[in-house]
């Protein structure tokens, strides 16, 4: 195209516009044109190449999904083993392809159902699993040798993997048959998701050691799946997600060669695991770059088989992008996220079900999610060709500025020590949350638009039907199990294999192998995880949310205003600023949604107490007392709300402060939230809420006159 015939266009379409600017800066920092052209590719030494040939920028394979499509692999737990493994049935049956398993957050933590500090999580957000007669059951009548398996699971991930091990074994499948991943990717969790259990130090000796083992005896099993996903559901941008996921899996290949691994014995077995969101190209381009820096990173690492610098993927579309309100679109953005995945080019997907912003999703639900892949499957046309996206103007400049955009930042990580240095100075967890803060202040403001929330609104939502689980029964049945396991073993022998568990973990033996003789003797996951917890320790956190973002996005708005001068308002009442203690009660370690709110409350004026994660009712009822708050907001994202927050009211009502008012946000169900009001609960804010607006409530609630909100924009 010659550049008078881009002159014509630009004139023809400033006139159809009236001079308005189309560029659009993305969350990124890319500046997107309303047109690509020849001119946006040629000359800036962009060449795809070809698909099954380095640097697989166009796909790992070359016939890709013409040769065979992604795998359906839907990631699901529900509370019991018995239950779990009857919805895998169902789910194989109608045309799943893998499983993937999704623990609850006790076992994440390496806790037994039995233990006080679980109380409100056990079977709550993912299936429990407390010893090798749970993870029998869950596999029961599933073959072991024919089945990829994949399992989320970091913290944990010993006792998790050796109760897999052991349980294909007493089905009869040896270890070198079978086939699947475990995440074992411990360096977004101290970043993001926290379900960690021990230090830095440790955990990385971890995934050292289950990449020396899998190597050995589990040569057709991935050892560690290097997550984006969790950083993108943190708020990441695609560029953050590409750079500190790619970083992350160096970081891992460089510890386990500095046990003396070699490096193509191990990498083909390294892989990875991105989230999808709604900005359609964009995510189109991240896999197509990932595929790109991977090839990149592993060259200079050393790598001489092709396949070690092949990025194999599992994606899943985003959870975050799901909202409470008008919960049908969310089957209309799954599907877009999809489309994303598989014209990127992943090797197995998960579609979320349209009720995953408030509970696990129902057969209902789950059904939709599994067949959205089945009729991209067999009635789109996307698997007859490989990489149809591939040559476009746009996708082709998109994938090659993600790639120097991220290449950026993976230098950066280089140059000041490495990905889990970077991750102990907290500067990749910094940049995710200010990205989220954006995010968050771009969605209150309206400039970014969320239809059936901030645009295009229901007048009143109808309800919804959810899965609700009773957590006290479910963890009844697991402490019942539990007894029955450690009464029938031999004692002598279980409290044997933990000693050498314990003796391995100071220094000489590889952990997983001796947890899987620990596990083969009824171990339970809370004693192998203590096993190693007393050598390695447990490690702590304290939130420190970014301050600044929010009220930079909100410069020169009224309501904001409005709020501030609220909240000086109160201040001069009260003689010192209203006081909040933002509270993460339970074994949730996502916390995007309380740093978010504590960030924006800082920057209203609030003095905000940011609570340190997995505390028990009790630790926040003394934190609230000893730092004499207003009020406390209590998170909740893993179901544990009716448990957790009529606990906390009941304490401080027998401290004698029930004057402190209690509000609650995060995912919790329409349909409990009558049962939280009787339980004193004074405000409830859902996903999708308008923080502005939130703490707007919370000055009523605190006695400050504020005016609604339609009085501002009249």
């Amino acid at each position: 195209m010659t550049k008078k015939t881009l002159d014509d266009w630009r004139a023809l379409a400033d006139k159809e516009v009236k001079g308005r600017d189309l560029t659009w800066e993305t969350p990124e920092g890319i500046a997107v044109k309303p047109l690509y052209t020849a001119e946006d590719t040629s000359g800036k030494g962009i060449d795809p190449g070809l698909p099954g040939f380095g640097p697989f920028t166009r796909g790992v394979k070359a016939s890709m999904y013409a040769g065979r499509p992604w795998t359906i692999r839907q990631y699901a737990g529900f509370s019991t083993a018995e239950e779990s493994n009857a919805f895998y049935r169902r789910n194989l049956a109608a045309g799943q392809k893998g499983l993937s398993v999704a623990f609850d957050l006790a076992t994440h933590r390496g806790y037994d159902s039995d233990h006080p500090r679980v109380v409100g999580d056990v079977g709550k957000a993912g299936v429990a699993i407390d010893s090798v007669e749970d993870m029998k059951i869950l596999f029961d009548q599933i073959p072991l040798d024919e089945m990829s398996v994949s399992m989320t699971m970091n913290g944990a991930v010993i006792p998790c993997l050796a109760f897999y091990i052991i349980a294909a074994e007493e089905q009869g499948v040896s270890q070198e048959k079978l086939s699947g991943t475990i995440q074992n990717d411990i360096l977004k969790e101290f970043m993001v998701r926290n379900t960690y259990i021990y230090p830095p130090a440790p955990s990385m000796r971890i995934i050292s050691d289950i990449i020396g083992y899998t190597s050995e005896h589990m040569p057709k099993f991935n050892s560690i799946s290097i997550s984006g996903y969790h950083m993108h559901e943190a708020g990441a941008t695609a560029v953050q997600e590409l750079a500190f996921t790619i970083a992350d899996g160096r970081e891992y290949a460089k510890q386990a060669m500095a046990t003396g691994l070699d490096i193509d014995a191990f990498a083909g077995r390294l892989s990875f695991f991105f989230g999808i969101g709604m900005n359609f190209f964009m995510e189109v381009a991240k896999l197509r770059a990932a595929r790109t820096l991977w090839h990149r990173v592993m060259t200079d690492l050393g790598a001489q088989s092709e396949r070690s610098k092949m990025l194999r993927t599992h994606c899943q579309t985003s959870g975050v992008s799901l909202t409470e309100q008008d919960p049908y679109n969310n089957v209309i953005r799954t599907t877009i996220e999809a489309m994303a995945a598989t014209l990127g080019g992943t090797q197995s997907l998960h579609t979320n079900a349209l009720d995953e912003a408030i509970a696990l999703p129902t057969d209902f639900s789950a059904r939709i999610a599994r067949n959205t892949q089945i009729v991209l499957q067999e009635e789109a046309g996307i698997t007859k060709v490989v990489d149809p996206l591939g040559g476009s103007y746009y996708v082709e400049a998109l994938t090659d500025e993600l790639v120097e955009k991220a290449w950026e930042i993976i230098e950066k990580v280089d140059a000041e020590g490495g990905m889990a240095k970077a991750v102990a100075d907290g500067w990749p967890k910094a940049m995710i949350e200010e990205a989220a803060a954006g995010r968050q202040a771009a969605v209150d403001k309206g400039d970014a638009v969320i239809v059936g929330v901030n645009k295009y609104r229901l007048p009143e939502e109808d309800p919804m039907e959810t899965l609700d689980i009773d957590n006290a029964k479910v963890r009844q049945g697991q402490i019942a199990r539990l007894e029955k396991m450690r009464a029938d073993r031999d004692e002598a022998a279980c409290q044997a294999a933990l000693k050498a568990l314990t003796d391995g973990a100071k220094g000489g033996g590889n952990v997983l192998a001796l947890a899987v003789d620990a596990a083969r003797q009824r171990a339970s996951l809370g004693e192998i995880s203590d096993a190693m917890e007393a050598v390695f320790g447990r490690y702590e956190t304290q939130p420190t949310p970014v301050k600044g973002i929010y009220g930079k996005a909100y410069e020169g708005d009224a309501r904001y205003a409005m709020v501030i001068e609220g909240v000086d308002a109160v201040s001069q009442r009260l003689g010192r600023k209203p006081k909040i203690l933002v509270a993460k009660m339970g074994q949730d370690g996502h916390d995007r949604g309380a740093n978010v709110v504590s960030s924006a409350f800082t920057d209203m004026g609030f003095d905000v107490i940011s609570g340190p994660l997995f505390q028990t009712p009790g630790e926040t009822r003394d934190l609230a007392l000893s730092e004499n708050v207003d009020a406390v907001g209590a998170s909740s994202l893993a179901a544990g709300h009716k448990t957790l927050i009529p606990e906390l009211i009941n304490l401080l009502k027998e401290a004698g402060r029930s004057d402190i008012k209690i509000f609650a946000g995060g995912v919790i169900p329409a349909k409990d939230y009558e049962f939280l009001r009787k339980s004193g609960v004074v405000g409830i804010y859902g996903p999708g809420s308008n923080i502005v607006e939130c703490a707007a409530d919370i000055l009523r609630l605190l006695g400050h006159n504020m005016p609604p909100e339609e009085e501002i924009a009249e």
